[in-house]
């Protein structure tokens, strides 16, 4: 059975009702990773956000998203409130970005832990926030705790919002473009870190990039989209042979930027 079952996904501007996403489709099954992949302004990320219930108040969202045998489309915002960030946990952009610049970043992960549970207390949530750090790598976390996001770098402040993910032991993270700020280094440090959360937890991933690279390396099942609709949809092994033009043109894209880099390398 899936764990997340996507059925007719639409979004809509509420004034005009023009089109912005169309007729999606997809599942996730436990422990396994769909990667969304296309070019920018394509949906992805307001796909993602879409099933959540997090569109803008502009938007209206409809079809069926079913978790755990609730349809989060037609649940009351209590319920989806409780699933959001507990049980579906969402890694946003620009991870640069996503923190705030006047607090520290301990005070920040404690007021994140605290908005989705009271059932610790602060020793037992700070011991938790230590733990989620230690698990990404970070080496002393109660001073990390103790900086400002401007203080970290752009990797640094991935893998804490990575760690923030964590934290609830939710059954589907979903990761919207989580290495594209990073240098080839920290991407491949980041690639890492969600293969051994999956291992690690059984955690489901939804990896939303445009960088197929990645997606290769972590996804089981792919997703296309093209103009806010699902051109093609199935195993990864898609890249090998994709079915439609949209998706070999990706592909073919991927591999000639590929060859170019490989020459200018050769050339040096």
């Amino acid at each position: 059975m899936s764990l997340l079952e996507v059925r007719g996904l639409t979004v809509r501007d509420a004034l005009t009702g023009a089109l912005i996403v169309r007729d999606v489709h997809f599942c996730l099954e436990p422990g396994t990773c769909l990667g969304v992949v296309g070019e920018s302004g394509s949906g992805k990320s307001l796909t993602c956000l879409a099933l959540l219930g997090l569109a803008p108040p502009s938007l209206r969202v409809s079809g069926s998203v079913r978790f755990g045998g609730i349809d989060l489309l037609q649940a009351g915002r209590e319920t989806v409130r409780g699933i959001r960030g507990k049980r579906i946990a969402m890694i946003v952009q620009q991870p640069m970005t996503a923190f705030d610049p006047l607090y520290s970043m301990g005070a920040q992960l404690l007021e994140t832990l605290r908005a989705t549970t009271s059932a610790f207390s602060e020793k037992e949530s700070r011991g938790r926030i230590i733990e989620a750090l230690e698990m990404m790598h970070i080496h002393n976390p109660l001073d990390m705790l103790k900086k400002y996001p401007y203080q970290l770098s752009g990797g640094m402040l991935q893998r804490c919002m990575i760690a923030v993910a964590l934290l609830q032991r939710p059954d589907i993270i979903i990761a919207d473009e989580p290495t594209t700020a990073l240098d080839s280094m920290n991407q491949r440090e980041v690639v890492a870190q969600f293969h051994w959360i999956r291992e690690r937890f059984g955690t489901s991933l939804i990896l939303v990039s445009h960088d197929l690279g990645v997606v290769r390396q972590l996804a089981q099942e792919v997703l296309v989209m093209k103009d806010g609709v699902g051109v093609e949809y199935g195993g990864a092994e898609l890249f090998s042979a994709p079915r439609h033009p949209y998706t070999r043109y990706l592909v073919d894209t991927r591999a000639s930027l590929s060859k170019a880099f490989e020459r200018v390398m050769q050339c040096r």
